[in-house]
């Protein structure tokens, strides 16, 4: 599922993309059709052929899995709602409709409804990564809330503010005890296929993070330091989800103007090597963890995590450090590192 543009503002949960289609047989030209124009952003276009499909294919799993992903990626959260809802009834096996639902509830401030997709997500698929880590996020964002309406009421309940500070010291720790066993189709973002496998999204990835925190100044600091750490991890989500649905214009726009590459080559060969390593496998899922973020000023931002990389090729996971520029209203990836 890719971690859509708009998925940004889903927490900064994995949402699942199952297109790779790796436990399907064949499927249909038009289908493979509306999987490229969405892949390009062309989603008014894909979305017709998937229509077209679903007319004389109104079950494929498939093909509605990819609506709901169009829909996602439009904004058009109430008909991704509904799609992904008619996907878990159809077909109640598969654990990545509920997951993109969560993603979903979760953009939507309802983390009830979010947590009881999770669940159903892990019932069906107990060993599905992705639910597992989107679901501790949901309880810690739920148990945040609770905190700060808590301290709302009584600012000097110090037990309260022991208790929040024990959350973000948990997660600015990244705590990295029982991961959920790796499967033949796991994702960091979700993914889907007429038996989906799970990825972690184009969909939504995502990713899973940290509360972030952000770096004490000098005492004498000119000015204070913006903490937009949620909107720099919205765009690293978005930057995973992008890698996980093989979009490649849309990865790279992630990357600055003045972006270091790794090896020191120039900005068109590692350009055209980026492109060549997105576009060969059959699949991506890439997936991001106990994220944290820390700010030097207003404008720049150190963004480290744990990534999960798997691909028709290739299984691998370490730990990444993004260096973040603010330009404009958009945050960019000036340096990337894999530790």
């Amino acid at each position: 599922m890719n971690m859509f543009s708009r998925s940004h503002h889903y927490l900064a949960l994995i949402i699942g993309v199952w297109l790779s289609g790796a436990s399907l047989a064949v499927y249909a030209d038009d289908i493979q059709d509306a999987n490229k124009l969405f892949k390009q952003g062309q989603h008014s276009q894909a979305l017709d052929k998937v229509n077209e499909f679903l007319a004389n294919n109104p079950k494929d799993a498939q093909a509605r899995f990819l609506k709901g992903l169009i829909f996602t990626e439009q904004g058009k959260t109430a008909e991704s709602i509904k799609v992904f809802s008619a996907l878990t009834e159809d077909y109640p096996e598969l654990p990545e409709p509920y997951n993109n639902l969560a993603v979903l509830y979760a953009g939507q401030g309802q983390y009830d409804k979010a947590k009881l997709a999770l669940e159903m997500a892990i019932r069906t698929h107990p060993s599905y990564a992705t639910a597992h880590e989107n679901l501790g996020d949901i309880y810690a964002k739920m148990a945040s809330q609770a905190y700060d309406r808590a301290l709302q009421l009584d600012r000097s309940n110090t037990a309260t503010k022991t208790k929040l500070a024990m959350i973000q010291d948990l997660f600015a720790g990244g705590a990295r005890s029982k991961s959920a066993p790796a499967h033949s189709a796991e994702t960091p973002a979700i993914a889907a296929t007429n038996k989906p496998e799970p990825a972690k999204t184009e969909a939504v990835a995502p990713v899973a993070s940290k509360p972030a925190s952000v770096e004490k100044g000098s005492e004498h600091a000119a000015a204070p330091v913006t903490d937009n750490s949620g909107e720099v991890l919205k765009t690293v989500n978005a930057w995973a989800a992008a890698w996980s649905a093989k979009n490649v214009n849309k990865y790279l726009s992630f990357y600055a103007g003045d972006f270091k590459t790794p090896n020191g080559e120039s900005r068109a060969a590692w350009k055209a090597t980026r492109q060549e390593r997105l576009s060969k496998p059959e699949f991506i899922r890439v997936g991001i963890s106990n994220a944290t973020v820390r700010f030097s000023d207003s404008d720049h931002a150190t963004v480290e995590f744990s990534q999960s990389y798997h691909a028709s090729h290739l299984k691998t996971s370490g730990n990444k450090t993004l260096l973040m520029v603010k330009t404009g209203d958009n945050w960019l990836i000036q340096e990337e590192r894999a530790n």
